[in-house]
């Protein structure tokens, strides 16, 4: 065993060594994407168990995932230090929990809910609330940022107006939702997920010699991916820890994109400040990615906003070359699902496995195009972190709807698209998409079966509901790949921590990265930039960007590709902007290296920040706003948003309208080149606006 600390520090580089020989004590290992931080923080606890600093049963090792926690395990095991407690923060807490409760309460420890949809139910039906599955996922939602946030029933509504949270009903109500859970919880002595941090924290915190008892049985702790811990979590760890500092933290602020969730880079960015004596190290050598992917990684990340110390990492690719990313732009979501399925087809015959690629976008919706797609080219896949299109409750209920609606009488007539309207209007559809939430994403899929009822029709002009539900059928059979060894179809939330060797980023366009609620806030914005930084890091050899300017084929070319994108285009692919579409899609802009550089109207000073880009000009030009128009523009805004049952903001936010009051658009053309206008806000919006801009302009 003499060789064993030497071989622990066999093929690490210069700073991977430095964290892992670093003393016990406060150690912040700043991580960037692909650098090997597991391998680190694994090779650094059994290296202190090695040298004897620390028994492996005293040390607890945290992480988000029960998959990573396994695999933190069978490292450890590997490295000789077998022993040690490699768990998720609820694992911990709940095992903690079964030792110390009895002692506590007298009691043995209460029930724990796997899902606590039952009591949020029960709590809304009492206050007369929407019982729908839908409402209740966003209330369950928003009742798990509460708790993992700290806030108690009675302080929602004000916290969530200060964090600008987009609740599913008047936030009053969320909050006396709230306090009827916890009631209904407590009666049935049942603790949920949360419950199980928050019990811990308390009884280490209220109970000296249960913490002393606790303390003296670990002494060393590791939490890995640290830049996604809650309040709540942190609370824990400051429980756990007490007076003591012997504590590894591991993260990425660049990666952080939990933040609806609770999750706060804050504590990771901050180590130093609270630990001054801490071992800081940074891993910036990529030994996933070329350096091609690394050198974009690098270029989306860098464009980031007021970036704090701790997010500054620039990553530095260690493998051979690769392909240069590649760019695309496409008429439609048809086409652009198409061409993803054809280069996925030339990739697997030139011999990447298909369980090495992944197409990945922002919301799950947008799956389904992809499913079709690789189905109808006989690509095998799997759906990672969301159902496949025909496994999704309000399509099988929908498709259930509409096969019952094929002997209806008042459904014969020659109309099928609006006949499948008509029986979908029965399951939930409605003329205007919800807000946000589970309830866009059920809105979203049931357009999707109307879109294939206008492509059936357009292949077949005398199709009937027979003929669809038939169609339905067939496509929901051929969808199922039959085995496991297949392309992975995921969002970008649910692709972190994974890799592939090629990865195509999908549906990049204004309106869904960044995702159209974010628009107006720049954390918010931020994050989603964050979230392409993901995407981007996921490839390590083949990566594809595309857009789509419409949603259906033959659709109004009116979608911009994600302002996020702009810059990254090479002059020298053939997405780069011709000018003619420069001029249609943007602001005054200049052409830099083959993308669009937002200008001041007035001065022609480069924008940088999202409100200067909306309102496009620069901070230090003056306003020259119609202050007639916006006020017609908000009244408007607001007899539309009651109609339609949202906040004001969902239908524009004052920034937007201020752009267009200051640029007075004459044409959907210009109106659309105001950023946050996107092709489905001008559908829906479009005609009033521009009317409402007439109508001034036409005044004396």
């Amino acid at each position: 065993m003499a060789d064993q600390p030497r071989r622990l520090l066999e093929g690490l580089d210069p700073e991977q060594r430095t964290a892992v020989t670093a003393p016990r004590g406060p150690v912040c290992v700043l991580a960037g994407a692909g650098t090997g931080k597991t391998r680190t923080i694994t090779h650094r606890i059994a290296h202190l168990v090695e040298r004897g600093l620390v028994a492996p049963q005293q040390v607890l090792a945290v992480t988000f995932t029960a998959r990573a926690a396994g695999q933190m395990r069978t490292r450890l095991r590997e490295l000789g230090a077998g022993g040690v407690q490699a768990q998720t923060f609820h694992a911990a807490a709940f095992r903690q929990l079964r030792y110390f409760w009895p002692r506590v309460h007298d009691t043995g420890v209460w029930s724990l809910v796997d899902n606590k949809y039952r009591f949020v139910m029960n709590a809304a039906n009492r206050l007369g609330l929407s019982t729908e599955k839908d409402s209740v996922r966003d209330l369950a939602g928003e009742i798990e940022w509460a708790k993992s946030s700290l806030i108690a029933p009675d302080r929602y509504p004000s916290a969530a107006a200060k964090a600008g949270r987009s609740a599913p009903t008047a936030p009053e109500s969320v909050s006396k939702v709230f306090a009827a859970y916890e009631q209904l919880k407590t009666r049935a002595e049942a603790l949920d997920f949360d419950d199980l941090l928050l019990h811990t924290a308390a009884i280490l915190e209220e109970h000296p010699e249960v913490a002393e008892e606790f303390r003296s049985r670990y002494r060393s702790f590791v939490v890995d991916e640290y830049q996604d811990v809650n309040p709540l979590q942190q609370r824990v760890l400051d429980a756990w820890l007490g007076p003591r500092d012997d504590l590894t933290v591991v993260g990425d602020a660049n990666q952080t994109i939990y933040s609806f969730a609770g999750a706060a880079p804050q504590w990771l960015i901050g180590f130093p400040r609270r630990f001054p004596e801490a071992t800081v190290v940074r891993l910036e050598r990529d030994y996933r990615s070329t350096p091609q992917v690394v050198a974009l990684a690098n270029q989306v990340i860098d464009a980031a906003r007021e970036r704090p110390a701790g997010t500054r990492l620039t990553l530095v690719g260690q493998r051979q070359d690769g392909p240069k990313p590649d760019f695309a732009e496409f008429d439609d979501e048809v086409s652009e699902a198409q061409a993803v399925a054809h280069k996925i087809a030339a990739l697997a015959r030139d011999g990447t496995p298909l369980s090495e690629i992944a197409v990945l976008f922002r919301v799950n919706a947008q799956s389904e195009v992809y499913e079709k797609a690789l189905a109808d080219a006989e690509i095998p896949y799997q759906v990672r972190g969301g159902e496949r299109f025909f496994a999704r409750t309000e399509v099988r209920r929908a498709m259930a709807a509409l096969r019952t609606a094929g002997s209806r009488d008042d459904l014969t007539s020659g109309d099928l698209c609006g006949s499948v309207r008509a029986v979908l209007a029965e399951v939930g559809l409605t003329d205007e998409p919800p807000a946000g939430g589970a309830a866009r994403e059920h809105w979203e899929s049931l357009i999707a079966l109307v879109e294939l009822a206008e492509e059936l029709v357009a292949a077949v002009p005398d199709a009937d509901l027979a003929h669809y539900n038939a169609e339905l059928d067939a496509r929901a059979e051929s969808q199922h790949p039959p085995t496991v060894e297949g392309v992975t179809l995921a969002s970008l939330h649910a692709a972190k921590g994974l890799e592939w060797d090629a990865v195509f980023l999908v549906g990049l366009v204004d309106g869904t990265l960044p995702i159209q609620y974010a628009d107006g806030d720049d954390a918010a914005i931020e994050e989603e930039r964050r979230l392409l930084y993901v995407g981007v890091t996921r490839a390590r050899e083949f990566l594809r960007l595309s857009w789509a300017l419409s949603r259906g084929e033959g659709g109004k070319r009116f979608r911009r590709r994600s302002r996020f994108v702009y810059a990254l285009v090479p002059d020298d692919s053939p997405a780069a902007l011709p000018a003619r579409v420069q001029q249609r899609e943007a602001s005054p802009m200049r052409s830099q290296g083959g993308a669009v550089t937002p200008r001041c109207r007035t001065c022609e000073t480069k924008l940088l920040g999202t409100l200067e880009i909306k309102l496009g000009r620069c901070g230090h030009c003056p306003s020259d706003v119609d202050e007639g128009l916006l006020a017609e523009l908000k009244a408007w805004r607001s007899d539309r948003a009651q109609q339609l049952r949202v906040p004001s903001y969902v239908v524009f936010t004052d920034a937007t309208l201020t752009a267009i009051a200051e640029q007075r658009p004459s044409d959907e053309a210009a109106l659309i080149a105001i950023s946050g206008i996107g092709g489905t806000k001008l559908e829906r919006f479009g005609a009033d606006v521009l009317s409402l801009v007439r109508a001034e302009r036409s005044r004396p």
